[in-house]
């Protein structure tokens, strides 16, 4: 049902613009009907032309993705359990956050080329903070009379990490690694339609080029698609690992029908 309700405003929008079209209210050279996108996009897929640049792209999100997830998570975790080292990186770290990913490709251009490197960090970049400041902020958070609990029953170190800091962290270990990723998503487009030879911000920019919207806005629709997948796909996995979570959603909404 949720998910008729969501389809409601998109189906609204194809329709009017299907019939704005049919009634040649926009101009078709800029704004071409959904029927010319749906063809176009069929053309694209049937060529192969399209899945190739969206596996590409694909490759590069989840390659970025989790070269980020090696660095930042273990840099989070030392930084939780040895909290002194906060005070000497927190400066650094704040004054990194603040410049946009967008802004340093000119540089990584220089210095990586257009090639794939380039991109990698892009996404690095722009997927670092979101998942290192949400990891940090779990092991930060964990309660410390847990922790208590775990020494009197004769936790080492190691035990207390994996059964007692780590579960409490998991919510928001994965809500960061969810925000990476969507980090990654648009950062990688970003260096795409900037310098690339693939993928869908290559596509995209060459529609451009070749005054094809039609192409532009096929690659626009499948960014929302397959950015929705991967997040979708990323929720089961987040709902797999925290089932408790879902209990605790159905039990919320049981009182508030209750109330």
């Amino acid at each position: 049902m949720n998910f008729l309700r969501g389809m409601l405003l998109p189906v609204g929008i194809i329709a009017c613009w299907f019939s704005l079209s049919k009634l040649n209210q926009l101009n078709s050279f800029l704004i071409p009907s959904p029927a010319v996108i749906y063809q176009t996009a069929i053309s694209l897929f049937s060529s192969g032309v399209l899945l190739n640049h969206i596996l590409i792209s694909l490759y590069r999100v989840l390659l970025g993705f989790g070269i980020t997830v090696l660095l930042a998570f273990p840099l989070a975790v030392l930084v939780g359990l040895q909290r002194n080292i906060e005070r000497y990186l927190n400066p650094f770290l704040h004054f990194l956050r603040q410049i946009p990913p967008i802004a340093c490709i000119p540089i990584i251009i220089l210095w990586f080329g257009i090639g794939e490197k380039s991109k990698l960090v892009v996404i690095v970049l722009a997927a670092f903070f979101p998942v290192f400041l949400n990891c940090l902020e779990g092991f930060l958070k964990c309660d410390n009379k847990l922790i208590e609990v775990g020494i009197a029953y004769g936790f080492n170190k190691h035990k207390r990490f994996f059964q007692i800091m780590l579960p409490a962290a998991l919510p928001s270990i994965i809500l960061g690694m969810r925000l990476g990723l969507g980090y990654s998503w648009r950062a990688l487009i970003g260096a795409e339609l900037i310098a690339a030879s693939s993928g869908i911000g290559y596509m995209i920019i060459e529609g451009e080029q070749i005054s094809r919207p039609d192409i532009v806005i096929v690659g626009i629709v499948m960014i929302g698609l397959f950015g929705y997948l991967v997040d979708y796909i990323f929720t089961i996995i987040s709902n797999w690992l925290m089932p408790w979570r879902e209990e605790v959603d159905d039990g919320s909404r049981s009182n508030q029908r209750a109330v």
